[in-house]
């Protein structure tokens, strides 16, 4: 085998056999090809497409190349959440401590920003002295705790796909959908849930920029992870509009301590407890009420302890960008259209997301919403806030957020889109 014939091969629309998808994956594991190698393969990838067969022997391989988690040992029933990625989608925050207050376990493998989409982990690193990183017994020991853990996937579990995931970021594949099915279901599958729950974002600010994509994406998911005996269930959720009122790092963990202490914004609320219920479904748990949870407190407790078994402090002061700007409502009316991708794109130059693998974040920066279609806005009043340490990067911003926002005159009518636009698998 040679990598420089299984490139020719998908670039020429072929289909790759399963022993030419297990050398490549296993060859790149072991760095006998070359980032710029496997970045040509996936541009092809993202081009040209795979077939099931080719996605599923992928998603094999990936899990092959490391070791498998077992939760079995766990008084709980287990069940995870994975998001494609939006922007301001906070909600792994408050629904994973959300899920145990209800009685199940949730060991939730998350990873780091992605071009424009923020990542879990980046948000949670806001937080003084919290531990992305765990061993296989430190998460066990936190699950048994808390009943919920947030964490980096060890070096061990499909470290090939943890070689491809950085390598996307950074090359212009992320949008691939074998790709994103083959990356997020190794993980799933190798870290050894019982059941999982999907959210599959779609719209401007998605990956998935429209309907049909998003099924076909929700459904490859699905279906290979009940083929694994994986129980697998997806939404698909909207993603035209930003999700909350915050995006970024440190400003979005604290709109999720406040959903957590009984408020937050309506949309995000509505996101969470809807995944929390198909979450207690899929897990065995149909009569738990995850709205009770966070009106008594509970959810809170069992984020408090979450983020404490992991070195965080819950009481401590998050970072604060250093310099901000408003962007100010240029004529009174009703908002009609926020464009999240636009949102998302300032939000990244602000320095919320990176520009290479190996790039920091600003806990701090951000954009900050003060107002969401459908709300009425008065003209030269702030319409967001700008956050960012290095205040040179506002002008970026700023052109990246030209004609992202519509406003109509005052008494138009204005329909709000759904959050949960279907629902794919049990």
């Amino acid at each position: 085998m040679d990598v420089i014939s299984v490139i020719r091969k998908k670039r020429d629309r072929g289909r790759l056999t399963p022993e030419q998808i297990d050398w490549v994956i296993d060859a790149y594991t072991r760095g006998e090809v070359a980032d710029e190698q496997m970045a040509a393969l996936a541009m092809a990838i993202l081009l040209n497409g795979m077939s099931r067969p080719e996605i599923a022997r992928w998603t094999g391989a990936m899990i092959e190349s490391g070791e498998r988690m077992d939760f079995s040992g766990l008084r709980r029933p287990t069940a995870d959440k994975h998001s494609t990625g939006g922007v301001g989608d906070k909600i792994t925050l408050p629904l994973a401590p959300l899920v145990a207050a209800c009685g199940a376990a949730v060991p939730q493998l998350s990873g780091r920003g992605l071009g424009h989409s923020g990542g879990t982990l980046d948000k949670l690193e806001s937080i003084p002295g919290w531990r992305a990183s765990l061993s296989n017994e430190e998460m066990l020991r936190v699950l048994e705790d808390a009943g919920a853990v947030v964490c980096a996937a060890g070096a061990g579990l499909a470290p090939a796909d943890r070689k491809l995931y950085s390598l996307r970021d950074v090359t212009g594949t992320v949008e691939s959908i074998p790709l994103i099915a083959s990356s997020i279901m190794s993980k799933k599958i190798a870290e050894g849930t019982g059941s999982l729950v999907l959210d599959v974002k779609t719209g401007s600010g998605a990956f998935m920029k429209t309907l049909d994509d998003a099924r076909e994406l929700a459904s490859t998911m699905v279906e290979l992870g009940n083929d694994h005996g994986l129980r697998t269930r997806a939404l698909i959720t909207d993603m035209d509009t930003p999700l909350g009122a915050t995006v970024g790092n440190a400003l979005e963990v604290r709109e999720s301590v406040e959903v957590l202490a009984g408020g937050g914004p309506a949309d995000v609320v509505e996101l969470t407890l809807a995944l929390a219920r198909e979450m207690l479904a899929a897990a065995g748990l149909p009569d738990a009420d995850p709205a009770k949870a966070l009106a008594d407190g509970s959810a809170m407790d069992h984020w408090r302890r979450m983020i404490s078994a992991q070195g965080g402090d819950p009481d401590a002061t998050l970072p604060s960008a250093r310099e901000k700007q408003p962007v100010m409502v240029p004529s009174s009316g009703i908002l009609t259209r926020l464009d999240a991708y636009a949102v998302g794109l300032a939000a990244w130059r602000l320095g919320a997301g990176r520009a290479r693998k190996e790039d920091p974040v600003q806990a701090g920066a951000g954009i900050e919403l003060h107002a969401k279609p459908g709300d009425p806005v008065t003209a030269g009043r702030p319409l967001m806030t700008l956050h960012s340490d290095t205040p040179e990067k506002f002008q970026y911003a700023l052109e990246a957020l030209a004609g992202s926002y519509d406003i109509a005159p005052e008494g138009t009518e204005f329909a709000v889109t759904p959050i949960v636009l279907e629902r794919v698998g049990e």
